[in-house]
């Protein structure tokens, strides 16, 4: 498929703002590097069913956020300000396929998405595992066709067999995807890409955002997660709103000196400081969440003044991607 032709018109979907409108692309991102990964992505069960790349299999909730005392001296971001702000929030599994099993091993790391505030706020996106599988954009697409060259039938080495041991913070990545948690509640999510906090005095500092259950992370052994439903996670969440909201502590760890900002695959040290900025309330799962899921579109990219794109370079490729897998779960 030549995505390059593909109908997309030229408008805000949900706020997602369309390719055409991003500036400032970094030198690591050519222009086609996103439409080849676009191309690789779509040949898997998301291209075939008209849904996300990955993390397909979701559930949106709402609630609202509320900014710490000491967030303002980080940011000027206006969710950050103080007062009550509200959120969407889409949990979801980190499979290309919506029919995953939320307690099969494809379906880690999950995911969260939070869009702060109703009108132009920001978004955030975290996985449950802190650090990325690779740290560049040609590393991915090497990774994506790896998996898709991949046949279980064949000899080993197997392409992705192949790809993980030649690169050890990936095979680190998958060999960590090993729990299951209680609830989408209970898991502990991080951003990984580095972005650039502004506050009203001009001062920067660079920071990764962390999401944290306020009880604290728990997850199933083996047994008990192997007899959950295939739906357990949005099916918990569902009766676990109905009686109280769910809470998360949202954290930002703060780069030192010397620190790596342009490697989401990286891990800074834990004694890293980490302030909080507030504390997420989830209260319920939005009237139809389907529709929402199939509405909203996410980006890495969408942010407030008061917080800046790093020398990251995955944020922006990333949105790139994401404007393809729009695109082709709209497509008639």
């Amino acid at each position: 498929m030549d995505f390059a032709k593909t109908n997309l018109p030229a408008f805000a979907f949900s706020g997602l703002l369309i390719l055409a409108t991003h500036t400032g692309l970094p030198a690591q991102s050519p222009p086609d590097l996103a439409q080849q990964i676009a191309e690789v992505m779509s040949q898997g069960p998301s291209g075939k069913a008209h849904q996300r790349f990955i993390h397909a299999k979701g559930i949106v909730c709402q609630g609202t956020f509320q900014a710490s005392p000491g967030a303002v001296a980080i940011s000027r971001a206006s969710h950050l300000a103080g007062g009550s702000v509200p959120v969407t929030v889409r949990f979801s599994d980190g499979a290309p396929d919506i029919s995953v099993a939320d307690n099969s091993p494809d379906a880690s790391p999950r995911g969260v998405a939070i869009r702060f505030g109703s009108d132009r706020g920001t978004d955030v996106m975290a996985i449950s595992h802190n650090g990325f599988v690779v740290g560049t954009g040609e590393e991915f697409l090497a990774l994506q066709k790896a998996i898709a060259a991949t046949d279980s039938s064949k000899p080993h080495p197997l392409p992705v067999e192949a790809f993980l041991g030649s690169h050890p913070k990936a095979l680190k990545f998958v060999q960590e995807l090993n729990h299951v948690p209680v609830s989408f509640a209970t898991e502990s999510f991080y951003s990984n890409n580095a972005f650039v906090f502004v506050n009203s005095k001009e001062e920067k500092q660079t920071g990764r955002y962390q999401i944290i259950p306020e009880n604290g992370a728990r997850y199933l052994d083996e047994a008990a997660a192997k007899a959950m439903s295939p739906n357990f996670l949005s099916e918990e969440l569902r009766t676990r709103l109905a009686r109280t909201p769910a809470k998360f502590r949202l954290l930002l760890q703060l780069a030192n000196p010397g620190d790596p900002t342009n490697d989401s695959s990286i891990v800074w040290p834990d004694d890293r400081r980490k302030v909080e900025l507030g504390i997420i309330t989830i209260a319920s799962v939005v009237p139809d969440s389907a529709a929402a899921e199939r509405e909203f579109a996410f980006d890495p990219t969408r942010l407030v003044d008061g917080i800046e794109l790093s020398d990251d370079p995955l944020p922006a490729l990333r949105s790139r991607v994401y404007v393809y897998s729009v695109a082709g779960r709209h497509r008639k």
